[in-house]
């Protein structure tokens, strides 16, 4: 039996039972069809990094939605090339995006879209390839520009 499903069914025991539990995740690995709320950062939390330079943002949307607008430092690479570009050795990816690789163990490894699906999906791909810390800006650049109002 899948990991997985083995924990499900593991909670549903659980939770028939009357007792509550939170269980750690064993792997770096998402469960397919989603993240953990662990996975996903608040506007609240975005803007601090943001302000305070301490977020590596990769914004997962195409090319002509950026150029509508973007939030400060953060680096285009469309959704459909995040698992090329997170496997380019560090000197390739720097030649092509003109910023330095992240690290497996960057603390604040953040994906965004317009409103949260490639982001979610970004980030799955990098938790896969080992970037166990990244997150997902769930409320996208929709939910930056209406608060920030840029």
């Amino acid at each position: 039996m899948p990991l997985s499903r083995s924990v499900c069914r593991l909670q549903t025991l659980l939770g028939q039972a009357g007792r509550s539990l939170r269980l750690a995740r064993v792997s770096s690995t998402p469960a397919p069809g989603g993240m953990d709320r662990g996975n996903v950062i608040s506007h609240k939390d975005m803007k601090a990094l943001v302000t305070g330079g301490k977020a590596r943002i990769i914004d997962v949307r195409l090319p002509g939605e950026v150029a509508n607008g973007h939030i400060a430092n953060s680096v285009n690479i469309p959704v459909a090339e995040v698992e090329e570009a997170l496997k380019m050795d560090p000197e390739t990816f720097k030649m092509k995006y003109g910023v330095d690789k992240p690290r497996m163990d960057d603390e604040n490894l953040i994906f965004h879209c317009q409103m949260g699906r490639r982001g979610a999906q970004a980030t799955e791909i990098a938790m896969t390839l080992g970037y166990a810390k990244a997150r997902n800006y769930a409320g996208g650049y929709k939910e930056w520009s209406e608060k920030e109002g840029k």
